[in-house]
């Protein structure tokens, strides 16, 4: 429908977007990822910023106390003037607490906690030899004392600073990882950006797809009511044009609406409809109500069925025949559409036709009788030739026996031989007056068992004088074996002897020194039987083979065309075939089949191929 090409553009335009989103996403899942890193390696090296600069810190106040302390003792040294002094193991007290601040602010490090260690125990013991030279310091020796402390402080300076140049250097190291921390923060910046810019510019391309894609659908929807108006003007169209009835009906069987065309077909009017009084089960005959529920079963289970052929009850009680079909609106709902086609103008022809046809057969039996005796008429030499065979076979037996009864003593065995021949031969003229009989006699057909070959022979046998009388050598071709078919065996003697007839004709009008007609049976592989009929007379035109079988179409000056066109009828009555086409090297071969019974087979060694037409 034109409807869905919106649809399908709207789909060909968001699928670049959506791989565009994902990719995305993905982006912006990495650099989360690679800010949270960044926000941890940050804390860690803010923390080991702070750390170092607390260490240094320390290390600058230890430093400071030192001094401080220096001071004092240097100062007391040189004056011996105990207000410089404080109470004994108070002024080194700060000393030692910084330096246990110290030892756990590098327990991490083993290099800086073992220098830490090592600058406790220097300041311990320097603090405790300086003590000493204070205790034991004279005024003549006060400047030696004094250049020895400054020595032991001079060694704890040096730790101290040894510390602080590592630790420092540390520091530099730090800041160095710091600024490329802030250039990594510069990076995920922009990448940040750069994504955020293009998740709005995804961002922006979804919401115009969706702008566009709520436009098409409303488009879409437009044209799909209208679509469906169009529809329901067409169906009420079809509904008012009362071409054929159409109900709407509730599965129970209650008609909810109908149209006049079925008002019509069944008899009733609108007010019957508005009244409630039209009903599905009603309308249908008794018969019909067992398939009629199972039709509704099937409906509710599939949603429709297959149109059939039933009747309805009109008001007046008189039955209409009627072609059915029918849909449930919803599958597995109980309403739905129903369609009726009134048949009895159709049931009404082919009534007709039927009349038509058994008239039709009717005067081909007529005209089939008119022909056979028409054709014994022309065999009337050959049936009295027949049927003098065995009279006269009769006279010679009946003699021979009376002179057998003459001898002394008479030969009752010849006798008695004679009296089976004359029994014989007439039995035989019995048989040959009855088939004339037959044929002339005018009797409906019947069916019944036949030999195809036992046939074909009964007809030679009649028509052995006329091919005589012509110099036409008959020949057969019998195949052995082969299966009964059922025939009129009167109406199969027709055809072949029409046949027969028609060769012997068209070769006694033929100058040609050979004339031979060949009579053959066999199957094919349509599992049928075949009998050919070939002569090596003049041949059929090519120019009127196609009118060869149409009644009142004959070649010969007297023929009245209905011979040919009868055994074609007959043939196809039969249910087989009829051809005819030329024979090689000369004449033609006219050919039908006869069908099978269903438990029949043509023997393998007689099927084969259909012979072309």
């Amino acid at each position: 429908m034109p409807i869905l090409a919106p649809e399908h553009s709207s789909r060909w335009y968001a699928r670049p977007l959506i791989p565009a989103a994902v990719v995305l996403l993905t982006l912006f899942a990495a650099v989360g990822f690679l800010g949270l890193q960044y926000w941890r390696d940050r804390q860690a090296v803010n923390l080991s910023l702070e750390h170092g600069r607390q260490v240094i810190d320390t290390l600058d106040r230890l430093r400071t106390i030192i001094a401080d302390l220096e001071d004092e003792r240097h100062n007391f040294l040189l004056t011996l003037d105990t207000k410089y002094l404080k109470a004994y193991g108070v002024s080194d007290e700060g000393v030692r607490r910084e330096a246990q601040a110290l030892q756990g602010l590098v327990a991490n490090d083993p290099l800086q906690n073992f220098r830490a260690r090592h600058l406790a125990l220097i300041i311990s013991a320097k603090l405790r030899e300086i003590d000493d030279i204070v205790k034991t310091a004279t005024r003549d020796r006060a400047a030696s004392a004094a250049q020895a402390m400054v020595r032991g402080m001079d060694d704890i300076r040096l730790q101290i600073d040894l510390i602080k140049d590592y630790e420092s250097l540390l520091q530099v190291t730090r800041e160095k990882r710091a600024e490329t921390l802030e250039g990594r923060a510069t990076w995920l910046i922009a990448a940040a950006v750069a994504i955020v810019a293009a998740f709005a510019g995804v961002a922006l391309a979804f919401a115009r797809f969706e702008a566009t894609r709520r436009r098409e659908t409303i488009e879409e929807n437009l044209q799909l009511q209208g679509y469906l108006e169009e529809r329901d003007r067409k169906i009420r169209r079809l509904f008012e044009s009362n071409i054929i009835g159409i109900i709407i009906w509730e599965a129970e069987g209650r008609i909810l609406e109908a149209n006049d065309a079925f008002l019509r077909i069944v008899g009733y009017d609108r007010e019957d409809l508005a009244a409630g009084r039209l009903n599905r089960t009603m309308l249908t005959p008794s018969e019909w109500h067992a398939l009629d529920a199972r039709n509704v079963a099937e409906m509710k289970r599939t949603g429709t069925i297959s149109p059939l052929e039933k009747e309805y009850v009109r008001k007046d009680g008189s039955r209409v025949p009627v072609l059915v079909g029918g849909a449930m609106f919803e599958v597995g709902r109980d309403r739905g559409v129903g369609f009726v086609l009134d048949l009895t103008g159709r049931k009404r022809a082919e009534a007709e036709a039927r009349e038509n046809e058994r008239r039709y057969r009717e005067a081909l039996m007529e005209l089939a009788h008119a022909n056979r005796v028409t054709t014994m008429g022309q065999l009337a030499a050959s049936i009295a030739h027949e049927v003098n065979q065995p009279i006269a076979a009769v006279v010679t037996n009946a003699q021979a026996g009376l002179l057998w009864m003459e001898a002394q003593p008479p030969n009752l065995e010849e006798v008695r031989q004679s009296l089976g021949l004359i029994v014989d031969d007439g039995l035989r003229a019995g048989d040959v007056i009855g088939r004339i009989r037959a044929l002339v006699k005018k009797a409906p057909p019947r069916k019944e068992e036949v030999q195809i070959n036992e046939v074909v022979l009964e007809v030679i046998t009649l028509t052995r004088t006329e091919a005589g009388k012509n110099n036409v050598a008959v020949r057969t071709q019998l195949a052995q074996g082969l299966p009964v078919v059922r025939a009129d065996r009167v109406q199969l003697q027709q055809v072949i002897l029409n046949l027969i007839m028609n060769a012997i004709e068209a070769m006694s009008g033929a100058g040609q020194a050979v004339r031979e007609l060949v009579i053959s049976t066999g199957g094919n592989a349509a599992n049928s039987v075949i009998v050919s009929v070939r002569d090596s007379g003049p041949g059929l035109d090519p120019k009127t083979m196609d009118r060869l079988f149409d009644a009142f179409f004959t070649t010969k000056s007297k023929g009245m065309g209905m011979g040919l066109a009868i055994c074609h009828s007959i043939i196809e009555v039969h249910g087989g075939r009829m051809w005819a086409g030329p024979n090689e090297p000369r004449g033609a071969v006219f050919q039908f089949t006869l069908p099978l019974g269903p438990d029949e087979v043509v023997p393998a060694r007689h099927a084969g191929p259909m012979p072309a037409m």
